[in-house]
């Protein structure tokens, strides 16, 4: 049994794959007609939730899958472990879920996060091509590295605030107060204010296209994650958001209000958020867009003698915006490798597995309008 807990704006497509998979799913829900519309007529059973009820509905070898905000992951998580069950989420692993690794190997359940768009996906492709570039042949000791992800979900009809929420705006203000470390030029990158950072981007997508990226949250414990070499050379190591051309001069009274608000000013920055839900969401059925881009390079006395990429470029259409698609499309694959015990034991993100990894692309390819691998030495 899968379940299901969270009906919000970016869990249709993910659910409807596992009903339509043939999967038992319970659908855990405060809005049940939210959650019937969503469903569309397929066989799941609707719940109201509670964690009371969650608890006492769950049995061993079920998944619970949390599609609600981060600050409940670690109770659902907690849930799964007192039953015997697993876990899947799309949101950061935070320490408290780490913490929670040795407790699952020992009941032999899989806790999964970062299986979502960003992070998830974003992670798929860098393993992807690390393994490859350790395959080249050119990990050599004067061999210099730049590694970059951008993901950002953009307007796909750009608008004058170069911006729409397709999620709550408090949450883009909180990440947007969030500091930031990256390496730049082979040194740590330390950012305060995101908007401080912002450079321009040229993306390879089926058209060529320039957007804005900044630095965002802690990029530096991903070298590990990645699997770089201690030894390696990183010249550049960045994972940023990307936005449409002149966000950032849109948003600069945006910008100051953030620098205006007081620690702990919450209720400021709610009534900023709400104000700018009114006048910056999508209207009904307006497509979306997402856009992802992760590349490696290598260089040797200066000289590109390794570079590939992978793009994505997805907008909304009949099947859901993109933004749902690219989140919750990735827990349902994650949900049924927990399911067939094809992830360890353990506290996890996104697979380095390759077989995984590429099964998952596979799937994920019929999600996005373009998905691609470019080798820009070819």
């Amino acid at each position: 049994m899968v379940h299901w807990c969270g009906t919000g704006l970016s869990s249709g497509p993910g659910l409807r794959r596992l009903i339509d998979q043939g999967r038992a799913v319970t659908v855990w829900t405060i809005d049940e007609p939210t959650a019937y519309a969503l469903i569309g007529g397929r066989p799941a059973r609707i719940a109201a939730y509670s964690p009371h009820a969650l608890r006492a509905a769950v049995t061993p070898g079920d998944v619970i899958v949390s599609m609600l905000p981060p600050d409940l992951h670690l109770s659902l998580a907690e849930i799964a472990l007192d039953c015997g069950a697993h876990f899947v989420c799309s949101s950061y692993l935070s320490d408290a879920l780490r913490a929670l690794d040795a407790r699952a190997r020992d009941i032999g359940v899989t806790l999964v996060a970062e299986v979502g768009l960003d992070p998830g996906i974003d992670h798929l492709m860098a393993h992807d091509l690390v393994a490859d570039y350790r395959t080249s042949g050119l990990a050599t000791p004067d061999t210099t590295l730049s590694f970059h992800s951008y993901c950002g979900g953009v307007p796909a009809q750009p608008n004058a605030f170069r911006y729409k929420f397709s999620w709550s705006p408090l949450g883009v203000l909180r990440a947007l107060k969030s500091p930031s470390r990256s390496i730049r030029h082979f040194i740590e990158l330390r950012v305060s204010r995101p908007w401080e950072a912002v450079s321009r981007f040229d993306a390879t997508l089926p058209r060529p296209e320039t957007f804005e990226v900044y630095p965002n949250r802690d990029s530096l414990p991903f070298i590990a994650d990645y699997h770089f070499d201690p030894g390696w050379k990183i010249e550049d190591f960045v994972r940023g958001t990307i936005r449409l051309m002149g966000w950032a001069d849109a948003w600069k009274p945006v910008f100051s209000a953030l620098e205006d608000a007081a620690p702990g000013a919450d209720d400021r920055l709610a009534m900023l958020a709400d104000q700018l839900w009114h006048d910056n969401a999508y209207g009904p059925d307006e497509p979306d867009r997402v856009v992802l881009h992760v590349a490696l390079q290598a260089k040797q006395a200066g000289r590109t003698v390794w570079h590939k990429s992978w793009a994505l470029d997805a907008t909304g259409d009949a099947r859901g915006s993109a933004m749902a698609r690219l989140v919750s499309g990735p827990v349902s694959l994650a949900t049924e490798a927990v399911l067939a015990h094809s992830i360890p034991a353990g506290v996890h993100p996104a697979p380095h597995d390759a077989k995984l990894i590429a099964d998952w692309l596979a799937a994920l390819d019929t999600q996005a309008q373009y998905l691609a691998r470019h080798d820009h030495l070819a």
